[in-house]
Order: C-alpha cells, then structure tokens, then sequence
C-alpha cells in the first residue's frame, strides 16, 4: 500500500525540529541546473498531483509512519500529520506553482516553486521533496531527450526530402518509436516514461504510457504501433523454414494492404534480403500488396547496415530520386533501424545515409533503454533548493553556496519566472520592476485542489510550437 508520509528520503522525517524558533513558511523551487541540455521540456507534475496529492492522508497512514519510523529510527512528526488530518482533512497545505507543461525553459531557472500555505506546518514543503522532485525530473529530462531526436531527425528530414510541410510534419510525429517497456526498471518507470516521450511522436510499443495519458491528461489514443514479428514468432518455425515463417507473416498482415515490421536478422540478414526478400514472386507481391512491408536489421554496427539495407532495397525495388537528389524507395518498402539506437547513432545513421545519397524518408528509428533508462537526475542536473524562509511574519532569503563547487549556489528569494525580449529569466517575486511581467509559474495546486489542468493535446502543440528553435539550444555538453 502507497503510504505518501513514507515517501520520503528518511532523514526529512527529522526535520521539523530543525528550522529555527518562528518558521512559518518555507518556499522551494526545482530547476535544471544545466547538464547535459542546454534547455528542457517541463513535463510531469499534472499526473503526480492527480494521482498522488489530490488524495488526503489518513489516520492509517499516520499510524502504520508512526510505527515504521519509529522501528527505523528517526523521529516522527506524528502531531503534525494529526494536525494536517483534523485541521485540513487530511489534504496537504501546500500552493504549488510550475510553468505550463510542455514548455521550453532554460536550465538555471525555476520550473516548479512551493511553499507551506498552513504556518504550523513550514516544515512540509522540504518535507515532500523526495516524491515531488523525482516526479518532475524524470518526465521532464525523457520529453527532453526525445524532442532533442526530433529535432535532429527533422533537420535530417528537411534537408533530404522535398515533401511538403505538413506531410513532413507527419511522418516525423512517426521517426522514433518508443521500444522502451521491456528496459525500464518498473511498470510505472515505463509509464512515465513512455508518456514524456508521446509528448514529442505517436509511435510507440509501451502500451501502459498510453492508458496514463488518458487517466491523467485527457488524452485521447496519443500512441500507435503495427503487427511486428520477433525472433520467437521466426525461429520457432526452424533454420530450414525462415522463408516460410516470413511468407507466412506476410500473407497474414501484408498482402491483404496492411503494415508489418519484418525482423530479418535471425540467422543470416544478407542472404534474407538477397534469397527471399529479393526473389521475383515475392517483389511482386510486395509491389502489390498494397501495403507496406517495414525491413528490420537489428544486429551489427547501425550506421553500416542501414546503409547497406537501404542500397540493397534499392537494387531491389528501385527508387525515386527527388528535388533535392536525395533516393526515395517506392512507398511499399521501409526501414526500421531499432538495436544500437541512440541520440549519436541516429546522427549517425542520418548523416551517413544523407552523405549516400538517402532520403531518411526511408527510414525510422526504435529506441528501447537508451529513451526510458539511461537518464537520470544528474543528466539535466536537477534538484529542489529552499529559497526564502518566513520567521516571525518577515521573509528571509535561504541559500547554499559551496566554496567547493560554486555551480551548486541556489537562488535566492520568493521566485517569479518572466519573458523579457521573448527569453524566459528569473527575477525575485518583490522586485517592483517586474511586476508589470507575467508570472509564467502559476499555481496549479493549493491546500490539496488541483487550480489549473491542461490535456495531452494543448502539451503536444506547446513542445512542437520549439521545433524550430536552434539545435543548439539542446547541445550536448
């Protein structure tokens, strides 16, 4: 059972007697600190508050954190937590204020800020730090990760097809796929992370992130996939048989006009690609089937075979060249490159088949671990710092400045984030001269009341509205 007073890093259990004498408040904010990008997408906290703080403690969950605590021994603030039970119904005295999720925001400043909205209870907005901060930097540093290769395979795809915007625009939603399900390290790691990267495509195999997005953010069907055969469903028929298991497939889900990934690599690509995908009756079928059959390599060095399968394919089924010189297969015939895939690889594999000649309208990307596991909260440099403390009805600015890593000095004040000149700043709340500025941290929670919710749609236009800011923005570091 998810007890929210347990989860906690267990040293805040000990906090609430070490503000000093007269603490009312306590204001926090969460921020990039730089990293790996220069920019993230904000994403996440709407689907935490919902499922999470919109629900009010109990006097079960006080009593089985009174007994754990206890037995793990650290303190526990148990006339605090009956306080927030009897005097507020068990919701969380807190205001909670973020940007407008998919928006584009420098790193070093303010995403979320919070503060304790109950004096008795100043002790609860570092208190919840542990849950609130991972449940921003983790969607926040995927949705990052993922618009960072759309924005590196729209480049690519720009610069090698002659398609028109909009048609352009449809095909990238559809570049990278999301096969990261079975490589998270738990079914809400998948989740989360499957949904922060819907965010920026519609293709994805996690099935779950797709059902979180309708709990959580209106949304509709956000994500789409095609029947795909796997090594079981090829080497289940036998070495002898691999022709007939790939027949067998197509006849079942490509002839009939509709879509199949077709992994080919079991036992030998080459000889799959030159002995059956090749043979006369089968191009045949495939030129009119009236589908399109999607080639998957998924062994060997990336940017070599996806080279090499495209100039087969093309000696196979021919090509259009278009406007800009660049080799487009008949629309029948595709490519997904899903083993090795990363944010280098697919430069890679772009640069590579642009410099041959290729259009990457040919071609689309899977990527498993390397979208929904291998970030963590030091890729985008997150943390949650206590910025201003109100002692006796005057606020304080709160602040660390370690003589030992001066990057690691935190703001200071009550935060307000403002565009000025169209680039986003910090300013502090109580400088007069910003106060004609609007403030984009809006309150999106108060005294457990979700104030302001947005839906998956209006987040997708927000983040697609930053394509076409610089490529530099995202620079790897």
């Amino acid at each position: 059972m998810y007890n929210p007073i347990l989860d906690i890093d267990s040293y805040k259990a000990s906090h609430f007697k070490q503000y000093p004498p007269g603490t009312e408040n306590v204001s926090s904010y969460i921020e990039s600190r730089g990293g790996k990008y220069s920019h993230t997408i904000f994403f996440g906290l709407q689907r935490f508050l919902k499922k999470y703080l919109a629900k009010p403690i109990t006097q079960k969950e006080i009593d089985q954190a009174e007994v754990f605590l206890k037995a793990h021994g650290v303190p526990f603030n148990k006339e605090g937590w009956e306080y927030i039970l009897e005097k507020h119904n068990g919701y969380l005295p807190l205001k909670i204020e973020a940007v407008a999720e998919g928006t584009l925001v420098p790193a070093s400043n303010p995403i979320v800020q919070v503060t304790n909205t109950d004096p008795n209870c100043y002790w609860l907005t570092s208190y919840i730090e542990t849950a609130l901060l991972r449940a921003v930097w983790y969607p926040t540093t995927v949705a990052t990760l993922s618009f960072k290769n759309k924005q590196n395979i729209y480049e690519y795809l720009r610069k090698t097809s002659d398609l028109p915007e909009e048609e352009l625009l449809t095909q990238l939603s559809f570049k990278l796929h999301d096969f990261g399900a079975r490589g998270a390290s738990s079914t809400e790691t998948s989740q989360i992370g499957g949904l922060a990267h819907l965010v920026n495509f519609q293709g994805t195999d996690s099935v779950l992130s797709i059902l979180e997005g309708q709990e959580y953010y209106q949304a509709g069907m956000t994500g789409y996939s095609i029947p795909a055969a796997e090594h079981s469903t090829i080497t289940s028929w036998g070495k002898e048989q691999e022709y007939q298991a790939y027949e067998y497939i197509m006849e079942n889900y490509l002839y009939n006009g509709g879509v199949v990934s077709m992994v080919l690599d079991s036992y030998d690509l080459d000889k799959a690609l030159d002995h059956f995908i090749a043979r006369p009756d089968i191009v045949e079928k495939i030129k009119t089937s009236g589908g399109t059959l999607v080639v998957r390599p998924d062994s060997g060095d990336p940017a070599t075979i996806v080279l090499d399968v495209a100039t087969r394919l093309v000696k196979t089924f021919g090509c259009q060249v278009n406007s800009k010189g660049y080799k487009v297969l008949p629309p029948y015939i595709r490519i997904i490159q899903g083993d090795g895939v990363n944010t280098n690889s697919i430069l890679k594999i772009c640069k590579v088949l642009e410099e041959n000649g290729f259009s990457i309208e040919n071609l689309a990307f899977g990527m498993g671990a390397e979208l929904q596991q291998k970030v963590n909260r030091d890729t985008c440099r997150f943390a949650m710092k206590a910025s201003a403390v109100k002692i006796n009805g005057e606020w304080h600015d709160a602040f660390k400045q370690p003589a030992t890593d001066i990057s690691k000095t935190s703001k200071r004040g009550r935060l307000k984030l403002v565009e000025v000149d169209g680039k986003i700043q910090t300013v502090r709340e109580d400088d007069q001269q910003y106060d004609a500025y609007k403030d984009l941290l809006e309150v999106v929670y108060l005294d457990g009341k979700i104030l302001r919710e947005t839906n998956f749609d209006a987040i997708r236009e927000k983040a697609h509205s930053y394509l076409h800011y610089p490529v530099d923005y995202f620079a790897d570091k």
